[in-house]
Parts: C-alpha cells; sequence; structure tokens
C-alpha cells in the first residue's frame, strides 16, 4: 500500500463523533516519502499533501512503521518507544489517533 492509499485509508476510518469540537492539526513527515496533514476541525477531517504552517504535533516516521500503525500491526507508542516514530508539538495529542480513526 502507497503512503497515499495509507492516508486515504485513514481518512476514510475517521471517527467523525470524537472529533466534535476539536481544531487540531496532524502532519506527518514520511522519511521516505513525503509530508502530508490532517486537519480536524468540529468533526471533520481533510488530508492535504504538504507541510502545515503551524500543526499542533508533527509525527516523524518512515513508510513501513505508518503503515504498520495503520493496519494495527504496530503499537503506536511501542514504535514510539523504540525510537521509530518521533513527535514534535503536542505529544499528548498522537495519543488521540487511536480514537479519531478506526485502526485496523
Amino acid at each position: 500500500m502507497s503512503v497515499d492509499q495509507i492516508f486515504q485509508k485513514l481518512e476514510q476510518n475517521f471517527n467523525a463523533d470524537a472529533a466534535q469540537g476539536l481544531d487540531l492539526v496532524f502532519q506527518f513527515d514520511i522519511e521516505d516519502d513525503k509530508t502530508h496533514h490532517l486537519v480536524i476541525k468540529d468533526g471533520t477531517c481533510t488530508l492535504h499533501d504538504g507541510p502545515h504552517d503551524d500543526p499542533s504535533v508533527t509525527l516523524i516516521m518512515n513508510s513501513e512503521t505508518l503503515q504498520g500503525i495503520v493496519s494495527g500491526e504496530t503499537d503506536g507508542m511501542q514504535a514510539f518507544m523504540a525510537g521509530q516514530l518521533r513527535a514534535e508539538g503536542d505529544m499528548m495529542l498522537a495519543t488521540k489517533l487511536g480514537e479519531l480513526f478506526n485502526m485496523g
């Protein structure tokens, strides 16, 4: 699955109920591919190519780690502890990804 397909899957598996009242930007810097960001605002999720001017949190990983997390094969916290995933900005927001997207 390509990185673009992974992000399309994320967008399709968005849990709008969990995002009510939120206004966040998750940026994904994929080291061996390109940067994407997801804008979560009042129960909507919009996928954009490229970096955002002021992301709430930036997650840095390679495409293999992204694939594992989205498929449910890799636990995000374990990837973080193993150094496969880095976060910049509000790291606590990274823990919300599991609520906002139905992974696996």
